[in-house]
């Protein structure tokens, strides 16, 4: 028996809609990692990008378990003297809410040139619209992941 690898060209990519409302950051992201790596299909191969294009709406209203909401903190550093700048969730979700899902999801891709271009498929949208229609993206429920 012969191990088939996929090619790049002969993926045939879907898009997915994914409502981020009331659902547990961590674990909606693990899932939507999983989506834009293409581990749900049965031809996954570890070094092609063969994953779908993941639409995430109603960024702003995912929850975080625990205090976390003012415990954990986001750093950004300008590469000066002094320009750490750090912000708690709450203010993220307040002035950033996309960041916070897409920095989640980075976090769980490959580093490298393929986490790169996996990224890239990531659309995240605050509200509940996006600009996406035209694709028909299929909207799918994660099990058990509503707080």
């Amino acid at each position: 028996m012969r191990t088939v690898h996929a090619k790049k060209s002969a993926v045939e990519r879907r898009w997915i809609l994914v409502d981020a409302e009331n659902m547990v950051l961590g674990r909606m992201c693990t899932r939507v990692a999983d989506l834009l790596r293409g581990k749900v299909h049965a031809y996954y191969t570890p070094h092609v990008d063969t994953g779908d294009y993941v639409i995430v709406v109603n960024a702003e209203k995912v929850k975080l378990t625990g205090k976390k909401w003012d415990k954990k903190m986001y750093y950004d550093y300008s590469g000066y003297m002094s320009g750490l700048r750090e912000r708690t969730a709450a203010v993220m979700r307040d002035t950033h809410p996309v960041d916070i899902i897409t920095r989640a999801v980075r976090g769980m891709l490959p580093k490298g040139i393929l986490g790169e271009e996996v990224i890239k498929k990531l659309k995240v949208y605050a509200g509940p619209e996006h600009p996406h229609e035209a694709q028909k993206p299929v909207k799918i429920e994660f099990e058990g992941m509503r707080a």
